[in-house]
């Protein structure tokens, strides 16, 4: 059967991937920097004959492998290549090298997972039918997200995808073990800016000045409101400040605060009703109070829907793969991913596999100075990929 095929090809190109992975966790590059990632991922690409396109989206690329009968169906299969700007505190012999910057969210492991899901898929393309397209992308930790510039340099196009693909790390699964969600899975994420001008002045004269501070604070506590009392309850919604510089004394009060913050929604029409509550809230409570205010919330981030018949199918497969007690359901995360705007063109599946060890090792947070990972979860993580690319070719 290929799934035996797939799971001793992950077991013989083990080493090299975790190879691999120590190479590009040695050597992180930040969103749209990963010049360097680039090249080394195309190297690995062209000494096994593996056709690719590079420079999309500046650092992107896209490799196609084609089975018998290429034209029968694509599928697509995605990894982010960025790192974050965190210092590493991992004394392992594979520690950044790049000082302030980390694969902290795991980056690493999915380009890492999908080169080696190239290897067995191109050791094996005589026997599965279609065109199975890898995408390494850059940018998946900033705005406006590599993803969809990928899509509008046509990512998607030539051949077009029936379905794809994504992968993430989750340390709080143990390695071996894969989880899903059919449907709505990760929240739309939009940042906001806004910037109070008022009167400034002496802090015992508050009836001379617009008091900027004191406005701050009213936005902040009373745009709770538009989450609390406007948002249907039955469908999440979060939103945070993480962000307030303004004034320089106890007794002055400033001219100009700004406040910093991002909006979550798992409903897309709520999303774009929510911004427009949180702007007239804003715009209204600094004209009460004499204040001028800007406000931007530029669209980041869609929300993330897993098609339901995709990820049945593949959960399915990995039960048949990993065994069914291995394969685990995820609950809804706020968190967001730009893998949302890919599933927007095209049906989606975007899973995790589960990282962490059993006695508790590397079960720190994606994000933080030490990240880290049971690298079996890279044999899971490439046979998965491969094995979800060749049985959707099937379908």
């Amino acid at each position: 059967m290929l799934e035996t095929k797939i799971r001793e090809k992950a077991e013989q190109y083990f080493e090299e991937v975790k190879a691999i992975r120590h190479h590009i966790h040695a050597n992180p590059e930040l969103s749209f920097q990963e010049y360097n990632t680039a090249s080394f991922i195309s190297d690995k690409l062209k000494a096994v004959g593996i056709k690719h396109t590079t420079g999309i989206a500046g650092t992107g690329i896209v490799a196609i492998i084609e089975g018998k009968n290429p034209g029968k169906r694509c599928v697509a299969l995605r990894a982010d290549m960025d790192a974050l700007p965190i210092l590493e505190k991992n004394e392992v012999a594979y520690r950044s090298q790049n000082n302030g910057v980390m694969h902290a969210c795991g980056h690493d492991v999915h380009t890492s997972c999908l080169l080696g899901a190239a290897f067995i898929l191109n050791d094996l393309k005589n026997e599965f039918e279609g065109t199975v397209k890898l995408i390494f992308q850059p940018g998946e930790e900033k705005d406006p997200g590599g993803a969809s510039l990928m899509i509008k340099e046509g990512v998607l196009e030539n051949p077009r995808p029936a379905a794809i693909f994504g992968l993430h790390v989750f340390p709080y699964l143990p390695s071996g073990s894969v989880g899903f969600r059919p449907g709505q899975y990760m929240a739309s994420a939009d940042e906001i800016y806004i910037t109070i001008e008022g009167k400034g002045g002496h802090a015992a004269s508050p009836h001379l000045t617009a008091d900027t501070i004191s406005i701050a604070a009213l936005l902040i506590t009373g745009l709770q409101q538009v989450v609390s009392r406007k948002a249907n309850p039955v469908s999440p919604s979060v939103l945070t400040f993480g962000k307030i510089q303004g004034g320089s004394a106890t007794n002055v009060i400033p001219e100009k605060v700004e406040i910093l913050g991002t909006f979550r929604a798992m409903d897309e029409q709520w999303r774009y009703e929510a911004h427009k509550w949180i702007k007239d809230f804003t715009i209204s409570t600094c004209e009460a109070y004499g204040a001028k205010v800007t406000i931007d919330i530029p669209p980041g981030y869609p929300s993330l829907f897993n098609n339901p018949e995709l990820t049945s199918n593949a959960i399915a497969w990995a039960g048949e793969y990993l065994g069914p007690a291995n394969v685990k359901e995820l609950e809804v995360r706020m968190g967001a991913e730009d893998f949302a705007f890919y599933t927007l063109q095209v049906p989606g599946c975007f899973f995790r596999i589960g990282t962490s060890k059993e006695g508790k090792e590397f079960t720190s947070p994606v994000h933080t100075a030490t990240f880290d990972i049971d690298e079996e979860a890279l044999k899971v993580g490439m046979g998965m990929m491969a094995l979800c690319g060749v049985r959707t070719t099937e379908l």
